[in-house]
């Protein structure tokens, strides 16, 4: 989604931020792009939805507090491994750094 001169910001990449967006811990820049690709993608605003529904479930359970850090990371661990299930995920490092591309499996082999 995308709109004037503005780079392409693909659904792919909203979707691995958007835990960032939803806890503030992007620049402002990047959040007011991932704002107005979940403004015009009806498919990445449902799933930031049900993310964001998510978190709000975590924080009415855990009190306002942190969660524990053994809560946190089978979170992480199930999530990731929903992730891997739905995605191919390639990492790759160099002299550049590290960078990773997740790309969504085609519905056949997603099950």
């Amino acid at each position: 989604m995308n709109s004037g001169d503005e780079p392409q910001t693909s659904c792919e990449d909203v979707l691995s931020e958007v835990w960032l967006f939803l806890d503030n811990e992007c620049d402002q820049e990047r959040r007011a792009t991932l704002r107005r690709h979940l403004d015009e993608c009806g498919s990445c605003l449902e799933h930031y939805g049900i993310e964001e529904h998510l978190k709000e479930l975590l924080h009415r359970k855990c009190g306002g507090e942190h969660a524990p850090a053994e809560l946190h990371n089978r979170l992480r661990s199930s999530i990731r491994e929903n992730v891997l299930r739905q995605a191919d995920v390639t990492v790759e490092s160099g002299p550049e750094g590290t960078s990773v591309e997740v790309r969504q499996k085609p519905a056949s082999s997603a099950e």
